[in-house]
């Protein structure tokens, strides 16, 4: 996550292509972007599965009020602290709802849906991750569509009043079917135990990875970007592997899930030093993603100054763009975004390990639990 969002601050081409892009793009450079598309999935999934494991030691009314507030703090903080955290805009004529507002908007839905029983709670979240790809023919013919639409299914700038706008970077509906799929499959985690729960969760994930290659291959429906025969064997599997994040195709959830469900198959019973560091990020992970993008944010800022340029020019920027501070085609190569990231994610261990021990020994500030 954070090697994506150093990549979108910092490397040069960032604001002005697609890594994605099969025409420009270099191997590199696209799985660089790839290997982050299982961020934004897993964080959800996994969000469904916590939900289930409360589930066993909270009433469904104490746990749908849990996730409808929750929720709604998740949407409150991606629209205000996030926004001028990724924007360093002060002026929020450009507001960005994204991962957060994905998972409080899914957090709240599932509030409600966890009163229906068991079964219809799976079907509902097939329906919907299975099904949505099919609003993409409506999407393909018809231009105008209206905000609650976008806030669904199609990622778009929408007016809301003067010079604000709304950019709609995650329409939620797949994350939510996602969501519900990841609560069915924490029963998973209640039921079976060591090696069956691990055999169960790696069988899962193979056959969503088998599922995702007979089905990419048809070009019959699961995405709306069909995949052709390239220049080389290369760009060839990269035009395969490219499916459609905004909002998360069949496709896109198939293969990143497929390889979630493999690595908490994999890695569930690891013990070593480096995973007890990695666990310390995973103990607070609000706490650091808002700090990440406020030091990737202050340290584009810096850069933004030394490369010669004003406070007032940042502050001013382009009407049309959303993030001040920030030329598009002005950046680093490749290289210097890995170095950055390795940075700052070094930096950030002790932050998340100082706060992760005052939050452990204050446990009566309960404000503490929401970051």
């Amino acid at each position: 996550m954070a090697l994506d969002h150093s990549r979108e601050y910092f490397h040069a081409t960032a604001q002005i292509d697609n890594p994605l892009n099969l025409g420009t793009t270099t191997p590199v450079l696209f799985f660089t972007r790839y290997i982050t598309h299982f961020c934004a999935p897993g964080f959800v999934f996994l969000s469904g599965i916590s939900a289930w494991l409360q589930h066993q030691r909270k009433s469904t009314s104490e746990l749908s009020k849990f996730l409808i507030t929750r929720g709604i703090w998740l949407i409150i903080l991606d629209v205000v602290v996030i926004t001028f955290g990724t924007t360093a805009n002060p002026f929020f004529d450009f507001i960005i709802i994204q991962t957060l507002w994905a998972i409080g908007i899914s957090m709240a839905i599932l509030g409600l849906v966890i009163w229906l029983p068991f079964p219809l709670i799976f079907i509902l979240g097939l329906i919907i991750v299975l099904g949505h790809n099919l609003m993409d023919k409506v999407e393909a013919v018809q231009q105008q569509l209206p905000i609650w639409w976008h806030l669904m299914h199609k990622q778009a700038p929408v007016h809301l009043w003067g010079n604000h706008t709304l950019f709609i970077f995650y329409p939620f509906l797949p994350w939510s079917g996602l969501m519900m799929l990841g609560y069915c499959c924490g029963k998973i985690f209640t039921r079976f135990h060591g090696t069956t729960r691990n055999r169960k969760l790696l069988v899962l994930g193979l056959s969503l990875l088998i599922f995702f290659i007979v089905l990419r291959y048809t070009n019959a429906y699961g995405d709306p970007q069909p995949w052709s025969i390239q220049k080389n064997a290369m760009y060839t599997v990269m035009s395969f592997l490219k499916v459609q994040k905004y909002p998360p195709s069949l496709l896109f959830l198939s293969i990143t899930i497929g390889f979630v469900l493999i690595a908490l198959a994999a890695f569930s019973n690891v013990r070593s030093r480096l995973s007890s560091m990695i666990i310390t990020y995973g103990r607070v992970p609000m706490f650091f993603y808002i700090v990440h993008f406020y030091i990737l944010s202050g340290l584009n800022v810096l850069l933004f100054l030394l490369r010669g340029h004003s406070v007032n020019e940042g502050l001013t920027g382009n009407p049309n763009f959303p993030f001040k501070f920030l030329v598009p085609g002005e950046g680093y190569n490749l290289l210097t975004v890995y170095i950055i990231w390795i940075i700052v994610v070094i930096a950030l261990y002790p932050i998340c390990r100082a706060y992760d021990r005052y939050r452990t020994k204050h446990p009566d500030k309960k404000w503490l639990s929401y970051f």
